[in-house]
């Protein structure tokens, strides 16, 4: 007689899958909390630009927000150097470069002005072990490749995943594991994995430039402000701002975010930034 095994069932450990929030259209956004709002916080990369380059709609977008008086700050893990020409050219109050760690604006009389949230001998010796983390990086994940901005960074450094050269997830995730080992912070956006040493990040550089360029405290205020941002280097703005916005081309990132935004625009990268600006602008005038 043939032996009678046990049905066995295979279980799954590890429990259900955590539910995504389903993403809220931009038409959602009431009229009345648009009228109230009196700034703008932008992502740089994929947020107003598309392909690397600011589209008209969104150019255009800046200069009608401007013309309204409502202030746009541009909040970006890209180097300062990088950021030099449009502080000089786009309609923006102030961009803050490298995740909150230098800001620069046009000054009365066309200058470029610039200010850093560290001292000098404290940047100088953290640009010392930022290099040899990135030689780390390269040296033992030979696959990275530094970011090409690279040289005009003076705070942070940044691998390129996106957008020259590809990592896979895993890699990205092993760059991000290297440069914790090293004391750093790192965040990932949608084209470079960013590291830096210091407490501050875009939610600390926000702070900063409104207190320093507006004279104003952004969190006794924040309902009066709207974040629009695209990737997971976001995630802690869009949880901070009741009002925040992404550009269709986060649902890129949507299962890795930490925090969601609260609404999504239908259009991707510059043009669902031009959304925005609409409507804000259209609850200004009604």
């Amino acid at each position: 007689m043939a032996e009678t095994r046990p049905l066995v069932r295979l279980c799954d450990t590890a429990g259900p899958m955590p539910t995504l929030p389903t993403p809220s259209p931009l038409a959602l956004w009431t009229a009345d909390a648009r009228a109230r709002i009196h700034g703008v916080l932008t992502d740089i990369d994929d947020t107003l630009t598309t392909d690397g380059a600011i589209t008209p709609d969104a150019l255009d977008a800046l200069h009608r927000l401007r013309a309204a008086g409502l202030p746009v700050l541009a909040i970006t893990g890209r180097p300062a150097g990088w950021s030099e020409a449009f502080a000089l050219a786009w309609p923006v109050d102030a961009i803050v470069a490298e995740n909150g760690a230098v800001a620069l604006w046009r000054g009365t009389e066309g200058e470029l002005c610039r200010d850093y949230l560290q001292d000098a001998p404290t940047r100088a010796t953290h640009f010392a072990h930022l290099q040899a983390t990135a030689q780390r990086v390269l040296t033992e994940l030979p696959q990275t490749r530094l970011a090409t901005d690279s040289p005009g960074r003076e705070t942070d450094i940044a691998i390129d995943h996106s957008e020259f050269a590809h990592l896979d997830e895993a890699d990205i995730a092993r760059v991000v594991q290297l440069m914790k080992s090293e004391g750093l912070n790192a965040t990932v956006s949608s084209i470079h994995i960013n590291g830096w040493i210091g407490d501050h990040d875009k939610l600390a550089g926000a702070r900063w430039i409104v207190r320093t360029r507006l004279g104003r405290d952004l969190d006794a205020e924040l309902d009066r402000w709207v974040y629009v941002g695209d990737s997971t280097n976001d995630a802690r703005m869009f949880g901070h701002f009741p009002n925040s916005v992404g550009v269709a081309n986060v649902a890129r990132f949507w299962a890795a975010l930490s925090n969601h935004p609260r609404f999504v625009a239908q259009g991707e990268r510059g043009a669902g930034f031009a959304e925005v600006a609409r409507a804000v602008l259209s609850a200004r005038s009604t």
